[in-house]
């Protein structure tokens, strides 16, 4: 009889990442009027919202004084 063989899963294995982050409480009230319009969850419009910011940033050069 053959071993069935499974692979351990590891970390990132669907490509995301998890971490912490530290906003202010009238910005999490604004992300939970935004989920509760729109049926996503917290955590999916904060990855669009980074997506999009990402994808758009424009940074500007340092002024010197």
């Amino acid at each position: 009889m053959e071993n069935f063989e499974i692979k351990a899963k590891t970390k990132g294995d669907d490509g995301y990442r998890t971490f912490s982050i530290r906003i202010r409480q009238e910005t999490v009230e604004k992300l939970d009027q935004i989920a509760e319009k729109t049926g996503y969850t917290r955590n999916a419009l904060i990855g669009m919202f980074l997506e999009y910011a990402a994808d758009h940033c424009v940074i500007k050069p340092k002024e010197e004084p």
